[in-house]
């Protein structure tokens, strides 16, 4: 990979999975108290919660280089190409960007999964991502 970084990948995928984790409120408003629900209150996924932000932000902020590679691992992990392939898997990418594109990514329900499966048939992991950022 040129253009992104596998540090700014695993941010993406935590990211994607943060929000996966999340479910609707059973009562839409904000009465519990943090103390007295250990905590499960951060999976409810209200209408304010800045996860889905962040993740929005940190897909708006890549580049056109680094938004072609994050398609081609999201095609690689998926299954539609392979390392050897990754020339073409870049070239797909490149021809699928619009402006829908970051809507896509968003949308995508194995968003996480599929990068992560992209990025250790590159050869990183989100491991070995973390322990350099120490």
């Amino acid at each position: 990979m040129e253009n992104i970084s596998s540090e700014e990948v695993c941010f993406i995928i935590l990211k994607a999975r943060e929000i996966n984790a999340k479910t609707e409120p059973e009562f839409p408003d904000h009465t519990s108290n943090a103390a007295d629900d250990q905590g499960r209150e951060i999976l409810l996924d209200y209408p304010d919660d800045a996860t889905n932000e962040e993740l929005t932000a940190s897909l708006e902020r890549l580049n056109e280089g680094e938004l072609t590679e994050l398609l081609a691992l999201v095609t690689l992990g998926r299954g539609d190409f392979t390392r050897e392939e990754w020339p073409e898997a870049i070239r797909q990418a490149r021809d699928f960007m619009d402006e829908g594109t970051l809507r896509y990514l968003l949308d995508l329900p194995l968003l996480a999964d599929y990068l992560e499966e992209g990025l250790s048939q590159m050869g990183f992991s989100c491991g070995e991502a973390w322990e350099q950022r120490l």
